[in-house]
């Protein structure tokens, strides 16, 4: 049997958002009894598993719960309840930008992100030509990233996580803007990874994407697991689904 790397059990995420509109700690203070509250379930008791070598794609209209579902899974997000069980180091790619912080060169940017990543600073600094080269950035890596054009912090951030040597590589929709080279170099380096047995789960709304990396689609649907299975299937599913008029997440 193969070695399951990440498995939710009944997950549910609950956000609390605050519509006081208060500007300041004095206004807040003052109009205490007018804050309202609102509860936002952003996932209602999904589970599903991801073993070794596998690669997942998670599709779903915006608000279904998929970006929700790998930042638990990269912990940064905690569950209101249910389990996440995550076995083996993450390189997660969630957000442009994310994790690196404006005013730092790209240099000290890679150095920081490998380090939090899971790399010894020995390791990172080994790295740094491989990095630099598959970021193609060699011209800019002196530069503060909040020069960085997003096609820039995308190709930084993937650099990054491509070389910490991570058994699962969660990406989130960064691939879609990047530029047709480094597109291409992505979808070669992930090839290579599944081949080597790399396990891969990724949020894509392009169904292109989704059927050349993914060997198994997860469509999340209002926060649940609505189908799970071949990619060609699920696909056709949702496609049809989105079709129909008036119908919900």
């Amino acid at each position: 049997m193969s070695e399951v790397l990440v498995k939710l059990e009944n997950v549910h995420k609950e956000f609390v958002l605050s519509h006081s509109g208060a500007s300041s700690i004095k206004t807040l203070l003052l109009w205490w009894k007018r804050r309202s509250k609102e509860k936002l379930n952003a996932l209602n008791g999904i589970s599903f598993e991801v073993k070794r070598g596998e690669s997942v794609a998670l599709i779903g209209r915006n608000g279904a719960g998929k970006s929700t579902t790998l930042s638990l899974i990269s912990r940064i997000y905690k569950a209101t309840s249910g389990t996440v069980t995550v076995n083996g180091r993450l390189a997660p790619l969630l957000e442009l930008g994310a994790g690196f912080h404006p005013d730092l060169t790209g240099l000290d940017n890679v150095l920081f992100n490998g380090m939090i990543m899971g790399l010894t600073r020995k390791q990172v600094t080994e790295r740094l030509p491989q990095i630099i080269a598959f970021a193609e950035l060699d011209k800019h890596i002196d530069a503060p990233v909040r020069t960085y054009s997003s096609g820039m912090l995308a190709r930084l951030g993937f650099a990054v996580a491509v070389h910490v040597d991570a058994d699962v590589l969660i990406v989130d929709e960064v691939l879609a803007v990047g530029d047709f080279t480094f597109e291409k170099k992505c979808y070669d380096f992930i090839d290579q990874f599944r081949k080597q047995g790399g396990t891969i789960l990724f949020v894509s709304h392009n169904a292109e994407s989704v059927k050349r990396v993914a060997d198994r689609c997860v469509w999340l649907k209002g926060g649940l697991v609505h189908m799970d299975g071949d990619p060609e299937s699920v696909l056709a599913s949702y496609q049809a689904d989105a079709a129909a008029p008036n119908e919900g997440l």
